[in-house]
């Protein structure tokens, strides 16, 4: 059974809004607000941490060697710190090579006897040398002999999980009356040498640009970050992926002469600690360093990965990791958010919508991980999360769609049946009835017998016809009797008046003894009935006249009335036969009748009156648009 036009759409509408649309979007208005308040930041960093290590491997950047001094090394030299001397004369070595730049990322700003004097004189003479400090906790100077021009700073800024994930290029702060304006020791490693390949460099408060590159500055919400502290220039750092990321040769390597020249010469060398005793080392989650736990790299690694990964943009076009702006990141969750609505309301099936939930998640997915190849650091958790959220919520939204469509099948069928049988019994049940009466009353002749059989015939074979309609019409009509149909959509008092004008023309007994037959159907706004609700009132009407036709003995007088008094609708059926009121079992009628009252919220009775007579009425209530069935 199928429902009006008008009633689908309001359903529609009522249903997307209340189970879709409102449970997507407060759970859209939720994850933006868990990513808001930081909440999702870790799992952010874990997925972006993943990503990276699942990167193909890179080649190794030969224009980067690192001099790792190792626990060989330290042997060797007897102590540890390094003495001066031994590192003077490693310096002075790796100078003979010819390097565009060294790095010594080994503080040395208190002498280590032996040779501090020589390791002075060689900060002086190499030019291209560039040394450490630390500027903020635990100040620790730059060695005494080497000018400003070539000091850098070796600061950090570990994420609150201690994984290093930024690299700090560029600080400025006050001290005493001066502005003091600070360049990282990796960054002046690159400047250095991209000088040498003729690389021009610009840097102020707002950017650093190496020719046409410029760096991607952080901003507190850059990619997975939430209100990050990113004071100073700072740069996302891009890990070099794969096992072999530089070449490493040890300090005894260098001293010896066992290193390949071309390996140094217009080279960026960088020396540091490779000792695991030392323990000079950096929490990562990207890469780690070899005989260390994963997730522990050297300090001098981490100084060429920020090397490598500046000059590798300029130079290769290597991508440096940005970001979206907050806009662009938030219309992109929103735009996931409603396009697990979407489908949601696409499909209906569960296991479509499982289906669904893997297929793109994978999209999502690998989308988000090229974009990483590429450079972009994109919002992978919330909007993941949001998609997943949609669609569990969706999921359970089919099993309860499911539910309803399986209900209304069975209510559909049911009132097929209902009608079927309000067919049958307002029809041919009634013929048979009066057939029968007859019959045992011996009131028939054979050819009035074989009249009425024939008219029984016909009233079943339109029982047929009917449930035909009954499939295939948009349930604007009602069907009686004799193939009339009736248009539900005009007033209801046009078609109550038609019912009683059809029903008292059939041939029942106590019809042909009426005398008086009054009616009054006045016109009132029914706009508030629904066609279902039409329908049942007037199989209501032919119910309660058919039975007077059959049970009111000696009726001679009719009323039928539908009107409105005091905000209830009143549609009465009076006689003044007898026996009308005298079934004490509840017939089907009956059941439908108050099956009835009850869906219109009002009621039914039939009670007989004084001294004769039986009262049928119906009664509802003046409301705004009632709905069921």
């Amino acid at each position: 059974m199928r429902y009006g036009f008008v009633k689908k759409i309001k359903e529609e509408i009522t249903f997307n809004r209340l189970v879709i649309v409102l449970p997507g979007f407060v759970s859209i208005s939720l994850i933006i607000i868990a990513r808001l308040t930081g909440v999702l930041q870790p799992l952010e960093w874990l997925v972006f941490d993943r990503f990276l290590r699942l990167r193909p491997s890179e080649p190794i950047d030969k224009r980067i060697l690192i001099v790792g001094i190792n626990e060989q090394d330290i042997r060797n030299s007897g102590n540890y710190p390094i003495p001066d001397r031994k590192i003077a004369e490693l310096l002075r070595k790796l100078q003979t090579y010819q390097p565009a730049v060294i790095g010594l990322d080994i503080f040395r700003d208190l002498p280590v006897e032996p040779g501090h004097a020589e390791i002075i004189a060689t900060f002086k003479e190499i030019k291209n040398l560039v040394a450490i400090e630390k500027i903020f906790s635990e100040n620790v100077n730059p060695p005494p002999s080497s000018p400003p021009e070539r000091v850098g700073f070796v600061d950090s800024i570990p994420d609150d999980d201690g994984s290093l994930r930024r690299s700090l290029l560029q600080v400025w702060y006050e001290k005493g009356d001066n502005k003091v304006d600070k360049l990282s020791f990796t960054l002046k490693l690159a400047r250095t040498y991209l000088l040498t390949q003729k690389i021009s460099f610009n840097n102020d408060s707002r950017k650093i640009k190496f020719g046409t590159i410029e760096l991607p500055r952080l901003h507190p919400n850059f990619g997975g970050y939430v209100r990050a502290d990113t004071g100073g220039i700072q740069i996302l750092l891009n890990y070099r992926s794969g096992k072999e990321r530089f070449r490493i040769v040890s300090l005894n390597d260098i001293i010896s002469g066992k290193v390949n020249a071309d390996w140094i010469r217009d080279r960026i060398v960088i020396i540091g600690v490779t000792s695991p005793s030392i323990k000079d080392v950096i929490i990562t989650n990207v890469t780690s360093s070899k005989k260390l736990t994963p997730g522990l790299v050297y300090g001098v690694e981490i100084q060429a990965h920020a090397v490598s990964q500046i000059i590798s943009a300029v130079l290769d076009g290597r991508p440096l990791l940005q970001s979206w702006s907050d806009k662009w990141e938030y219309l992109w969750i929103i735009a996931w958010g409603i396009l697990g609505i979407v489908f949601g309301r696409i499909s209906r099936s569960p296991l479509k919508n499982l289906l669904a939930v893997g297929f793109i998640s994978v999209i999502l997915i690998v989308i988000s991980y090229l974009l990483l190849l590429w450079g972009w650091w994109i919002p992978v958790v919330p909007t993941f999360l949001i998609f997943i959220i949609d669609r569990i919520a969706l999921g359970l939204t089919s099993f309860y769609q499911y539910d309803l469509a399986l209900k209304a099948r069975i209510s559909d069928r049911q009132q097929l049946i209902d009608s079927t049988f309000d067919a049958i019994h307002n029809g041919p049940l009634q013929t048979l009835a009066k057939l029968l009466r007859t019959v045992k009353e011996k009131d028939l002749t054979p050819d009035n017998i074989l009249s009425e059989l024939g008219y029984l015939n016909q009233e079943l074979r339109a029982i047929y016809e009917f449930m035909q309609r009954q499939n295939l019409s948009e349930e604007h009509s009602l069907h009686l009797g004799n193939n009339l149909e009736l248009n539900l959509q005009v007033p209801l008092h046009e078609i109550l008046y038609q019912v009683y004008s059809h029903t008292l023309e059939r041939d029942l007994p106590y019809f042909k003894t009426l005398k008086f037959k009054i009616r009054t159907f006045d016109i009132i706004d029914d706009q508030s009935l629904s066609i279902e609700q039409k329908q049942g009132i007037c199989r209501f009407l032919e119910e309660a006249l058919c039975n007077v036709g059959k049970h009111a003995q000696g009726v001679t007088r009719l009323v039928v009335t539908y009107t409105l008094k005091d905000d209830w609708y009143i549609l009465s059926i009076t006689d003044n036969g007898q026996g009308n009121c005298h079934l004490k079992n509840e017939g089907r009628g009956t059941q439908q009748s108050k099956n009835l009252a009850r869906h219109l919220r009002g009621k039914f009775q039939r009670v007989p009156l004084s001294p004769k007579g039986t009262l049928c009425q119906l009664t509802w209530p003046m409301k705004k648009r009632l709905w069921f069935w």
